[in-house]
């Protein structure tokens, strides 16, 4: 018969009471990255291109990069010479000999249709620049029923195998002049409102194989209230 041997329990009850060993940290640039990270950059990059600061080119390599990245260290490097959201510098429009500018009080979102489409349209907040861009695609900007939030109000449109449409109210008072058709058209007719307090539209950018027209719609008028406000 074999020899049983005695077991301290003791010992057995210290063994078990052991803590585990610490798990390793992870550094932030090791961490997975989830959909809503992936989300938080595509932001950034649609407004960069938006505003310039991406070519078209330079925006599509930066998104195909973005959705195969897998921690977070590899989308840092996609944002990392753009501002952070909500430090954007502001935009002072530049000043014309007709329509003297004053600062913006509110910022329009910017628009973006590459291969789809674009719209603003109903009761909405306008401030002092609307920024358009339309790749294969269209973008369509309804003024006929928003709400000036500024006197003057700037139209950056960018329009590549694409086109803007932009409809405004009877009596405010539009300026072109600041836009250029390549192998496309830019038309933009001026018309000065009879109303001293009306806000100024000023469109502007580039047609390129597109188009860029603006509209007046008959029998669309600003409120009285949004005419007073501006006065004041």
């Amino acid at each position: 018969m074999a020899k049983v041997s005695n077991v301290d329990e003791s010992q057995l009850q210290k063994r078990d009471q052991q803590p585990a060993p610490a798990r390793k940290p992870v550094a932030q640039a090791e961490i997975r990255a989830s959909d809503a990270d992936r989300d938080k950059v595509a932001d950034i990059l649609r407004d960069a291109l938006a505003e310039g600061r991406l070519t078209p080119e330079e925006h599509s390599e930066r998104i195909e990069t973005l959705y195969t990245a897998k921690t977070m260290g590899e989308l840092e490097p996609l944002t990392r010479d753009l501002p952070a959201p909500g430090r954007r510098p502001a935009e002072t429009p530049p000043p014309t000999p007709t329509a003297p500018f004053e600062p913006p009080r509110a910022e329009s979102p910017a628009m973006v249709a590459i291969f789809g489409g674009a719209s603003r349209k109903g009761r909405w907040r306008v401030g002092g620049s609307i920024n358009a861009v339309a790749i294969f695609g269209g973008v369509e900007i309804d003024l006929t029923e928003a709400v000036f939030e500024s006197p003057n109000v700037v139209i950056n449109v960018t329009a590549i195998f694409g086109g803007a449409e932009i409809k405004v109210p009877e009596n405010v008072t539009v300026r072109g002049g600041g836009g250029v058709g390549i192998f496309g058209g830019f038309d933009v007719s001026g018309y000065e409102s009879g109303d001293p307090n009306a806000p100024v539209i000023h469109v502007r950018g580039l047609a390129l194989f597109g188009g860029v027209e603006v509209k007046r719609k008959k029998g669309k008028r600003l409120k009285e209230w949004v005419r007073k406000e501006l006065g004041d």
